[in-house]
């Protein structure tokens, strides 16, 4: 799948994630900036140029994570605010805020902010981080508030100075509070808002699909996939990873998993009207949640028989999330709908649950190299030997074994040096629409091929 499709592998709410955590970075990026400044000022003009450094290191800090963020190297930028935020914070709350009698100690308000952005943005991490993190935030944050102990009398500033960084301190944490849960309700608004949209959306018939061309390396036209679209009447285009998820959460993407089975049949019936374009295969995702409906086998069926379509240029592509739940229903509706002629594609290949034990029970078609091996092919040792071995695996198996996210000229002709020989992606073509794919395969100037032969 070299786009975001009828597929679990490009939720909606990742994209929603990836959104959530630079607010929440740039919040955090944009309190030490401001805080830092502030306290510079503050010290510098009352002599404290230790201090002053310190601030300067805040402020510093602040503008690497922004930039970091701008990069997408925002795990990085999460990691060095945390450590940052947490080693000033329990120095600061030690050594200067040591509490009194007239002011109490207000520097580790901030452990509370930095605890709460942690479950946030470690939501999904398989290793449990968010919750040490946490932990340990607020471990700090009840020791510090439970004692009076500090390291040196002598370095505490004073009261006069602490009883206003009492206010400003609460004030800030109260403030990061709050733009944490406003940019939560924000997103559970939008989501809300969306989820209402994409009702109307399948009703109206707003979406739609688009082709994108597979091909050889000698730049002939296999055939196409098939790629889910939705123009909304205000919001414009809509990314399919903003709504794809969101469609598996609320079971819509059974109709419109069916719809777009529906459409794809359609437009290969059109096809097959023209002699350049009657050989061509149109592979169609299929989602985890829509193979598993009891009665799956028989809508395909009728579908089948409502268009009138050739079902062997008809692919079903499957991913892998779809085999850690009941192998044995899925081999059973596989093997009926390749009875019927129906042909398979396992997309995502190695991303998520590979295992070569179901591979040879499997009545698939092809393999399809994951994009995101492709993407640093030319770069990564890993992707490397798993390109190769996908292509081996494929052909000993003897299934046909296509690329997607092909981009450059490099990855193509590593991926030919290799024994793959299919192709998908931006280097040869973005998705079209009907007519713009029709166009594509005229302009070809090569005839189309009917794929089966393993490259």
């Amino acid at each position: 799948m070299a786009d975001s499709s009828l597929s679990l592998q490009s939720p909606a709410d990742r994209a929603l994630h990836q959104r959530r955590i630079r607010r929440l970075l740039a919040l955090g990026s944009g309190l030490l900036v401001v805080l830092g400044i502030c306290w510079a000022v503050f010290f510098a003009y009352n002599g404290d140029w230790g201090i002053v450094a310190l601030d300067a290191v805040l402020v510093s800090t602040g503008l690497a994570i922004w930039r970091l963020t701008q990069r997408n190297r925002t795990r990085l930028a999460f990691y060095l605010l945390v450590g940052v935020i947490f080693v000033v914070i329990c120095g600061i709350s030690l050594v200067l805020d040591v509490p009194s009698a007239a002011a109490p100690r207000s520097a580790h308000f901030f452990l509370l902010v930095v605890a709460f952005s942690s479950l946030i943005f470690l939501k999904d991490d398989p290793s449990g981080l968010q919750h040490w993190v946490a932990g340990v935030c607020f471990a700090a944050f009840v020791v510090l508030a439970s004692t009076t102990w500090g390291l040196n009398p002598a370095w505490v500033l004073p009261d006069s100075v602490r009883v206003v960084g009492t206010w400003v301190n609460a004030v800030c944490a109260i403030a990061g509070m709050y733009g944490q849960i406003y940019i939560m309700l924000n997103d559970v608004m939008d989501v809300s808002a969306l989820e209402v949209d994409l009702r109307k959306a399948v009703e109206r018939q707003e979406l739609f699909l688009v082709y994108q061309p597979q091909v050889t390396s000698a730049g002939q036209v296999l055939g196409a996939e098939a790629l889910l679209r939705w123009q909304h009447p205000q919001r414009g285009l809509v990314s399919p990873a903003d709504f794809i998820g969101l469609a598996e959460q609320t079971g819509l993407i059974v109709p419109i998993g069916l719809m777009a089975l529906r459409t794809a049949c359609k437009q290969l019936v059109h096809w097959a009207e023209h002699e350049e374009m009657q050989h061509l295969t149109l592979s169609v995702n299929v989602s985890a949640q829509q193979f598993r409906q009891t009665d799956f086998v028989a809508q395909v069926q009728r579908i089948l028989a409502q268009s009138g379509v050739r079902v062997q240029r008809l692919k079903l592509e499957l991913t892998e999330s779809l085999l850690v739940h009941d192998m044995d229903d899925v081999v059973r509706k596989m093997t009926e709908l390749r009875a019927l002629g129906v042909g398979f594609s396992l997309d995502d290949f190695g991303t998520g649950y590979s295992s070569l034990s179901y591979l040879k029970r499997l009545p698939l078609d092809q393999l399809k190299i994951d994009q995101s091996f492709v993407r640093d092919v030319l770069t990564d040792t890993n992707d490397v030997a798993i390109a190769r071995t996908v292509i081996n695996l494929g052909k000993s198996l003897g299934f046909t074994v296509i690329a997607e996210g092909v981009e450059t000229p490099g990855q193509r002709d590593f991926l030919m040096e290799n024994g793959c020989h299919f192709f998908q992606g931006y280097l040869f073509s973005k998705p079209l629409p009907a007519h713009q794919f029709q166009a594509f395969v005229m302009d070809s100037g090569l005839p189309v091929v009917a794929p089966g032969l393993n490259g």
